[in-house]
Formats: structure tokens, C-alpha cells, sequence
């Protein structure tokens, strides 16, 4: 019989006091502590206490939406800045089982966003450091580690496993993926992205009616337009908030509270900068042209499974930039050159802030000097571009190539070559104090 949200209170209070002497036992036995076998309402005397403050809020729904998550199972793909917030809040919360795939090892760089990492566990999966700090926060909670890639062979049986999936991958390939298994399998999907101060959030293929990834994206991005990461850079709370904000529209689905009637496709943007703001944006619903959710599909179980679709194929791959041998060095022979050359770094600003080598200009390749007619203005008075030695640089040595390049073809440099490797080779094998970031 479901408890007023009064007689709840004063049950979880009442607990709270006649248990105090157990916990203290418990806390003295051992770090995790040992679960109570659950009374009949389905939880024990510790979940009380443990998720009685969110059992007492109204919009929640009490007692019944508590044992909805623990019966609930929830598979996040990707413990990594969008994950790592949404595992922390899910498992909190009380989801009964979660299974955590990504093939990744923590690294030193993810360690200020992706908070359930910590500087012990650099080298270990990522799903297995989750799980290590999900087990001490919460032992009530089940958890499932995959340390490896979601692939076409083996995402179905992955996915048909849980109720609903969390896609927090960075990745157009594996979101597709991730999307067409799912609508297959008739699952929901909390989908998050984020990059540097901003993020976006929204439900796909709710119960099986609403749009789907494809819907919105019938065609992917550019690949020369997607930037991870590691190349633009991240602010850990922004990223964070967006991971919570996934947590909640989680609980939110599973406990019921968007149903066909109420339910409307929807786009939340955050902005960190300059102020804090979400907009959310109303989306189109499920499009009848879509080639897996739509009334003629074209995408199928076999067809994924038999790798007839290719998503990295469909996806592309970011065009490296090619440069003539004879416009390139390596960093030895740039250490050992003894000529008075100029530097040019072609970094963005505040990368160059960070550390630079001595004497470099810095000229930014994008959006400045791949704009640029000439660069005279960054250049001595009276440089000689036909024929005193120039040499261009950049972090790992692909924009660089690209400057080279110009200044080579279209701006009438006769003495210019690209730093293979950049500045990551030039700290491998120059100078190892030289900071990596």
C-alpha cells in the first residue's frame, strides 16, 4: 500500500534513530556496508535511509518510483565527462543494475572532468574505475563492466540487456550505432554532447514513438568538422552539467513521469559563457523518411550485424593534411639547426600561453592566418620571405602543414618547412621537460 508522503517521513526519521547504533557497527566493519534484507514493500531498512530524502519530493512519486529504479537497468556507453556525472547520480539514486562499456583507460588529462576517476587508478578501464567508486558509494547497486568497443557484433547483445541506454560518447560513428541498435531493440535514449564552455541534451526514440538520432541528422557532420576533446578543449563543470542533467531526465523516464501524452521532442542547450543559461528547443517528431525508425526502413538487424553498413564509412574520416617531403623536418633536425630562422607557431592563443619554444611567433592558423593575404605584419621589418629560413609548428603537427602550406603556395615563401610532430614529438625527443597538455 503506498505511505503518504507524512508517514514516510516519519518512518525514515523513526529509522533513522532505532538504526544509528547498527550503522555505526557496520561502518566500523567494513568500508561498504552489508545490505539489509528488504521488508515487503520491496526495500530495506538502508534504502530507506539512503533515498528516503528523494522518496519525500512530490514530483518524484514516493515509495513506487524508488522500486521502479530498483528494478530498472540502464546501460551507459562512454564513463568519461558526460558519464562519469550521469553514473554518479544514477547510482546514487538507486538504479538497480548498470552496465558501463567503454574500452578507454583513465589518463592523467581526464582527471579534471571525469570524476569518478582518480589518480590511482590512471591505466585502469574506465569502466572498471567507475564501477570501483559506484561499489563504495552505493552497494546496493548492481553493476556490469564491458572494456571494449560497442561494435556491430556485439551491440545488440549488449543493448537488448538493459531498459534504457545513455549515450555519452563524443564519436558521430558510434552514435549511429548506437542509435540504430537501439530504435531495433525498442529502447529509449538519453543522448548528451559537450564541448568547451557548451552541451546539448535530448531523449531519442521515446517508447518507441518519438525522433530518433536520425530523424534530427538524416546526414552526419563533416568529419573535418568534428572536434574532440583533446583538440578543443573542455570546461569539467559544463560538460558535468550536462551529465547530470542526463541523470535526471533519466529518473525522470523511468519513473514514469513523460508518458505518450505529455512527452514532446526536445533539444536543451547549455552555455557556460558568459552567462549560464539552458534554452531548450521543441524538435520535429519521428520523420516517416528515416532509414530506421521511419515506414519503410532500410536499416536492419542483419544489415548491422553483417557490417553491410559501414558506419565509419558513413561517418568519414577527417582528411589528414598531405605536404611534399621536401617542406617538412623532423624535430632532431630542427634542434640541430643553427641558422637565425624564424618560428612560427601556429597554435591558437591561449595554447600558446600555455608554453611555447623561445623566439616563436605566434600566428594562428585558424582563424587568422588561413584567412590572411600575407603575414608581413607579424613578420622583422625588411624579412626577406624568398629566401631566409622559416619554419612553422604546431601541437601535433597537422595545422602546421596546412600553414606551411600556404605560406609556401600563396604567400611567396621560399624557405619554409613543417616541424613533423610538433610540439608533442618535440617534448618525446627533445625535451621532456617541455609540458604536454
Amino acid at each position: 500500500m503506498e505511505m503518504s508522503n507524512e508517514a514516510l517521513l516519519a518512518r525514515i526519521k523513526a529509522l533513522e534513530i532505532e538504526n544509528s547504533h547498527l550503522r555505526q557497527k557496520v561502518a566500523q566493519e567494513s568500508d561498504v556496508p552489508t545490505p539489509i534484507h528488504p521488508d515487503e514493500s520491496g526495500l530495506s531498512l538502508q534504502e530507506y535511509l539512503r533515498y528516503g530524502r528523494q522518496m519525500i519530493v512530490p514530483q518524484f512519486g514516493s515509495l513506487p518510483s524508488q522500486l521502479k529504479l530498483k528494478n530498472s537497468s540502464i546501460l551507459v556507453v562512454g564513463a568519461g565527462g558526460l558519464g562519469c556525472p550521469a553514473l554518479l547520480y544514477l547510482s546514487a539514486a538507486g538504479i538497480g543494475h548498470i552496465g558501463i562499456i567503454d574500452h578507454d583507460t583513465v589518463e592523467i588529462s581526464n582527471l579534471h572532468r571525469q570524476v569518478l576517476h582518480t589518480s590511482d587508478n590512471v591505466g585502469m578501464f574506465k569502466c572498471e574505475s567507475a564501477k570501483k567508486y559506484i561499489s563504495k558509494l552505493n552497494p546496493h547497486v548492481k553493476v556490469t563492466t564491458y572494456p571494449t568497443r560497442l561494435t556491430t557484433s556485439n551491440a545488440f547483445d549488449i543493448i537488448s540487456q538493459y531498459d534504457l541506454v545513455l549515450d555519452c560518447t563524443d564519436a558521430p560513428a558510434i552514435r549511429y550505432l548506437i542509435n540504430d541498435v537501439s530504435v531495433l531493440c525498442g529502447k529509449t535514449i538519453v543522448s548528451g554532447s559537450g564541448l568547451k564552455t557548451d552541451g546539448q541534451l535530448s531523449i531519442l526514440n521515446f517508447d518507441n514513438i518519438g525522433p530518433c538520432y536520425r530523424c534530427f541528422y538524416p546526414q552526419p557532420p563533416s568529419a573535418d568538422s568534428v572536434t574532440s576533446c583533446s583538440d578543443g578543449g573542455v570546461i569539467g563543470p559544463a560538460i558535468g552539467l550536462v551529465g547530470i542533467t542526463m541523470a535526471l531526465e533519466t529518473i525522470k523516464l523511468l519513473t514514469g513521469f513523460y508518458t505518450r501524452d505529455n512527452f514532446k521532442p526536445f533539444l536543451s542547450i547549455y552555455s557556460g559563457y558568459p552567462q549560464q543559461q539552458i534554452r531548450v528547443f521543441k524538435m520535429r517528431n519521428r520523420q516517416p523518411t528515416c532509414a530506421v525508425c521511419g515506414s519503410a526502413p532500410q536499416i536492419t538487424r542483419e544489415a548491422i550485424e553483417s557490417d553491410e553498413i559501414d558506419y565509419v564509412a558513413f561517418c568519414g574520416k577527417a582528411s589528414p593534411p598531405t605536404l611534399d617531403a621536401n617542406l617538412r623536418i623532423n624535430v632532431n633536425q630542427y634542434s640541430n639547426d643553427d641558422t637565425n630562422s624564424i618560428l612560427i607557431d601556429v597554435r591558437p592563443n591561449e595554447q600558446f600561453q600555455i608554453t611555447s619554444l623561445p623566439n616563436s611567433i605566434n600566428i594562428p592558423w585558424d582563424p587568422t592566418m588561413k584567412k590572411l593575404e600575407d603575414v608581413d605584419d607579424y613578420l622583422p621589418a625588411g624579412f626577406d620571405k624568398k629566401n631566409h629560413p622559416v619554419y612553422v609548428v604546431c601541437r601535433y603537427g597537422n595545422d602546421s602543414q596546412l600553414a606551411t602550406k600556404k605560406l609556401a603556395e600563396t604567400m611567396g615563401f621560399g624557405n619554409v618547412k613543417d616541424i613533423i610532430g610538433g610540439l608533442n614529438k618535440w617534448s618525446d625527443e627533445i625535451d621532456p621537460t617541455f609540458p604536454k597538455y
